[in-house]
């Protein structure tokens, strides 16, 4: 029987592991981001789930940040509740990049009712040799 390990303790080893470089994770966390198609988003914590690793929601805003060193559609992944976390500059570019996209707001919000997509674990796997 494995010990429980203590809320605080968890939070601490994510963000030690998040130091670390594991590109099966990372590959995990880029493949899941590409699934969410134009006009769609997702949140942080979703993505991270889908690709086996919840809870590590800021590691995925981490690797967004590198976004455009990846080619990921960065714009697409949102805060819980469809809120933008990014301030300033970026915030207004990653709203003027959804609604070019066709996603609308409710106020500083996406509809997240409308526009949210259902991610699937299973587009982790990468089926080439």
């Amino acid at each position: 029987m494995r010990p429980q390990i203590a809320p605080q303790n968890l939070k601490r080893r994510i963000l030690k592991d998040a130091l670390r470089k594991n590109e099966p994770r990372d590959a995990a966390f880029r493949r899941i981001i590409r699934s969410v198609p134009k006009g769609k988003v997702s949140t942080y914590g979703k993505v991270a789930a889908a690709a086996g690793y919840p809870l590590y929601h800021r590691i995925v805003a981490k690797l967004l940040r590198s976004a455009p060193l990846h080619g990921l559609p960065w714009q697409r992944i949102v805060g819980a509740g469809g809120e933008i976390k990014l301030k300033g500059d970026a915030a207004a570019e990653q709203r003027l990049r959804l609604g070019m996209e066709g996603v609308k707001f409710r106020g500083k919000r996406v509809n997240m009712e409308v526009y949210e997509h259902t991610l699937r674990s299973w587009d982790t796997f990468d089926e080439s040799p």
